[in-house]
């Protein structure tokens, strides 16, 4: 009996733990979601307060009908125990008692199966049900446009996971790690035109630099769910993406970028790349897939050498890399730069440049 107790107790206090765990996800959930959506929307705050009472109504439901069915559960042990203990009573050639463990896998099957009958009851009725004929009515009208719907799973993954889904049709495929690593690179090299719109949940006050790194941390190694600022950072970072092969004109210009995206390579047709104003330190490998790229602006950055893979911009005719800190050029950088006819390099620490780089071209 004693032994019994204890292992009741146990499952309790488990019990009691992963509710508390469970709470906390949930707030954590809510306060995402309040960030999402801007104080001066009235309209989405009031549909906000109510879907996040409806949450909380609906755990404090699942949490109270737990505990119920632990106490059921646990009275119900008692009572097995109490008749193991009459049945060991009983004449020895009576048939042999079933052990408590084996009652318990018993019990725990016929719950199983009820909640299974009440699943199926419940997706019978909503074959009737007005959200199935809505459903239904709008399946319809997507196949008229040879347009469907397609189920996401919501597991915090589920907005980068539509993203990922439409690119693949732009064949430009991202995976949903890559999306999460390039979207908070992109809030984090972009701070101006997001951090206004994160607030902390206990003062009220915009998010500090620190907090705002930690909210793209989480974007990357975590299964937070997208907020309204993450869509916005997708469609920025994607929009010269879904061009594909056609996008011709890249501008950057003036976002404090640390670092050249490495997407480029998704751009094989691209004329025109505008990177200045920015804080680049070096050019990305995946810029010699840009064959066709006759204009390359790389001015006011933080370059500090005219990298080999410029060797491979055969196309390129004006080159802007003034005012870095380039101070040699790479051997053989500018053997393919046959098509050059204008080359900036003023405000740099250049002390010699290649011949062939001089030779018949204009220089500033």
């Amino acid at each position: 009996m004693e032994a019994v107790l204890v292992e009741e107790l146990d499952e309790e206090q488990q019990l009691v733990r992963r509710h508390r765990k469970e709470k906390k996800e949930l707030q954590a959930k809510i306060q995402g979601m309040k960030n999402a959506v801007p104080k001066n929307d009235k309209k989405r705050r009031k549909q906000l307060t109510e879907d996040i009472s409806k949450l909380e109504a609906e755990m404090e439901q699942k949490h109270r009908e737990e505990l119920e069915q632990l106490k059921l559960t646990s009275k119900e042990s008692k009572i097995d125990s109490v008749a193991d203990n009459i049945s060991n009573l009983v004449l020895e050639n009576q048939p042999p008692r079933i052990s408590k463990a084996r009652k318990r896998r018993d019990k725990k099957a016929a719950l199983e199966k009820e909640r299974e009958e009440r699943i199926a009851e419940a997706e019978i009725e909503n074959l009737t049900g007005a959200r199935h004929v809505e459903s239904e009515k709008l399946a319809q009208i997507l196949a008229a446009r040879q347009l469907e719907i397609k189920q996401i799973p919501s597991d915090g993954h589920c907005m980068y996971r539509a993203i990922e889904d439409q690119l693949k049709g732009q064949e430009c495929p991202l995976t949903v790690a890559a999306l999460r690593s390039q979207t908070a690179g992109y809030m984090q090299s972009h701070v101006e035109d997001f951090l206004p719109f994160l607030t902390n949940p206990n003062t009220g006050d915009m998010y500090t630099p620190e907090e705002f790194g930690k909210y793209c941390d989480d974007i990357v190694n975590t299964t937070a769910w997208g907020g309204q600022l993450e869509p916005m950072a997708e469609r920025l970072l994607v929009r010269a993406l879904k061009g594909g092969k056609n996008t011709k004109i890249v501008t950057l210009n003036g976002k404090k970028i640390t670092k050249m995206p490495s997407t480029l390579e998704k751009l094989p047709g691209l004329k025109t790349l505008d990177l200045q104003n920015n804080r680049i330190p070096k050019v990305c490998p995946e810029i010699s897939t840009l064959t066709q790229l006759t204009s390359l602006n790389l001015g006011n950055n933080l370059l500090e050498e005219v990298p080999e893979e410029m060797k491979y911009l055969t196309s390129l005719k004006k080159l802007h890399l003034f005012g870095n800190r380039i101070h040699r050029f790479a051997s053989g950088a500018c053997d393919g730069l046959q098509n050059l006819i204008l080359l900036s390099l003023n405000n740099n620490q250049l002390t010699w440049i290649p011949p062939e780089v001089s030779r018949d071209k204009r220089l500033t």
